[in-house]
Formats: structure tokens, sequence, C-alpha cells
């Protein structure tokens, strides 16, 4: 885990900001948060950090605002997104969701994976855009369900339980992904 800067009020324009992604916008570290919070955190550190800021200064200093540029935004990326964000504070606990050792998943849920993806196949090749997008529906249900999940399962400090829904949403989101590019492409 990267290392911890000095309190954000003590820090000068020039310093990096704290590396741990809720210290860096000011929140409570938790997969509950509040995306319009996050946002505007996220607006004040753009705007005090933003390399057009430092075009007048020294090469230094504008290498640092273009590193705490890009760490301002991939903590933005991470914490807004509940996959990224339920993955990361499994990592603050020292748990690798996706850890390539530990392949260990409910039996049931790996049949429902090969029973969609099969699914998914067929769709493509019928080209039924009516049977796809409630595919899409279907698979933006389970999102939704599975992340009140997370957030449950997190509010009972629960990281086993939240480590294999990670896991599942990761799975459910590539799948959405899938089914939303075909669809694009049938359009």
């Amino acid at each position: 885990m990267p290392r911890l800067n000095a309190d954000a009020a003590s820090r000068s324009q020039f310093d990096p900001p704290m590396q741990n992604y809720f210290e860096l916008f000011s929140l409570q570290a938790g997969f509950d948060i509040d995306l319009k919070d996050l946002e505007g955190a996220y607006q004040k550190q753009i705007i005090q950090y933003h390399p057009d800021k430092f075009a007048s200064k020294d090469t230094k200093q504008q290498s640092v605002a273009l590193q705490n540029t890009s760490l301002i935004n991939d903590a933005f990326a991470t914490l807004k997104s509940p996959l990224l964000r339920g993955t990361y504070l499994l990592e603050l606990q020292g748990i690798n969701a996706f850890d390539e050792k530990d392949t260990q998943m409910q039996p049931d849920f790996l049949i429902m994976q090969i029973e969609l993806r099969e699914l998914l196949e067929v769709l493509e090749k019928t080209k039924d855009e009516i049977k796809l997008d409630d595919f899409i529906e279907n698979i933006e249900q389970k999102i939704e369900q599975n992340i009140a999940k997370i957030k449950q399962a997190f509010a009972n400090n629960a990281l086993i339980e939240v480590k294999n829904l990670v896991r599942e949403l990761k799975f459910y989101s590539q799948l959405s992904a899938q089914a939303k590019q075909l669809m694009d492409e049938w359009l």
C-alpha cells in the first residue's frame, strides 16, 4: 500500500496528495459513499493540482503536478466504480479479491456463469435484439442486487463474502459490457 503523506491541511500546493484514496477526498473509508460528495471533492483536488496551474513552474513542479493529477483521476475512477471501490477496500484490508491462487467460487454461481455465457452466445447467433435487450436488463438487475449485497456484507464486516461478491460483480460487469457491445454492433 502506498505511503500516506502528512495531513492535507499542512501540505503545500506542490506536495503530492495523500495516497489513500478516501483520505485524498476527505471521505470516510467505506463501500457506501455519497457520489456527489466524491464528485465535489474530486473537483477541488483536480483544480488544485491541475498541470495547467503549473505551466510556468519548473520541470520538477510540472512533473509533480502531472503525477498528482494522474493519482487524483485514478482515485476518482476507483471510488466512483462499485467494483473498483469494493476491490480497493478489500486491498486496504490486505485481501486480493482476484488472487490467481484462490479460484474457489460457489458452485451455483459457476453454473450460472456457464448458463449466462451460453445464453449470450445463442443470442449472438440468433441476433434477437429484443431478447438481448431483456438479457442486458436482467444482468443490470443482477449487478444492482450484487452491489446491495456487497454493501450489506461490508456493513457486517463479512470480508470473505465481500470478496466472493466482488468476484461475481466483476463477472456481471464484464458480461454486461459484452452484451452491450454486441447490441451496439447490431444497431
